[in-house]
């Protein structure tokens, strides 16, 4: 089974951007489709972005849409989540997911990472 590791998470001011990076290890993660999500204290773990095998599409969340690129280099074994123009309210635990289908909802992702910490300062 593949494990996932997030990096590239920190402070960063408004309107500045973060490109998040998830290695895999374990297995190849060309196996799999790569979501996003993030999470607050006391929220939900909400959607943020989904890119298929061999990235033939890319789904975004409203949230990100615009701002958000979903991308993966699998001779890497690795995908990433780039969001520029960052908010205060894009302030979060972002976690990368591995799963065998293209969804929106957490229950449908097998593998997670243990979450990077991005905070957005205004």
């Amino acid at each position: 089974q593949v494990q996932l590791v997030e990096s590239g998470g920190g402070l960063v001011q408004a309107g500045g951007s973060l490109r998040l990076s998830c290695v895999a290890s374990g297995d190849r993660l060309s196996d799999y489709a790569v979501a996003w999500f993030r999470q607050t204290p006391g929220q939900e773990r909400e959607f943020v972005s989904v890119i298929t095998w061999s990235a033939h599409s890319t789904f975004y969340a409203d949230s990100v849409k615009g701002r958000g690129t979903i991308s993966r280099d699998d001779a890497k074994n690795t995908a990433y989540l780039q969001i520029t123009s960052l908010k205060p309210e894009d302030t979060a635990v972002y976690y990368c997911a591995a799963g065998f289908v293209v969804r929106r909802t957490r229950e449908d992702y097998d593998y997670w990472g243990q979450g990077t910490q991005v905070i957005v300062s205004s």
